[in-house]
């Protein structure tokens, strides 16, 4: 008797590609290009109190927030297409 080696089937368990999964990959990959800009921002001194004529102490609280919404603006404009890089590496990485 001859025993004949089987090969299984290739990827089974993948997961399907669907909508729903790839926006919130979307989602995710552009919430980090908007954190990365924001930190590129802040260290380039945006945003900084400035030394004549400063809002005070209110202005070095909230400087922060006016410092992600342009960052979430850049994104949503294109930004520096980090996010796409960063999508289509999950997508490839989940797919796989």
């Amino acid at each position: 008797m001859t025993i004949v080696p089987t090969l299984p089937a290739p990827h089974l368990n993948a997961p399907i590609q669907n909508a729903e999964t790839d926006a919130k990959m979307r989602e995710a990959s552009q919430k980090l290009e908007a954190t990365f800009l924001s930190e590129m921002l802040k260290s380039a001194g945006f945003g900084a109190t400035r030394s004549t004529f400063g809002g005070g102490i209110g202005e070095d609280q909230f400087s922060s927030f006016l410092r992600d919404a342009q960052a979430n603006e850049m994104v949503r404009a294109g930004g520096i297409c980090l996010a796409e890089s960063l999508f289509e590496a999950m997508k490839a990485k989940y797919y796989a």
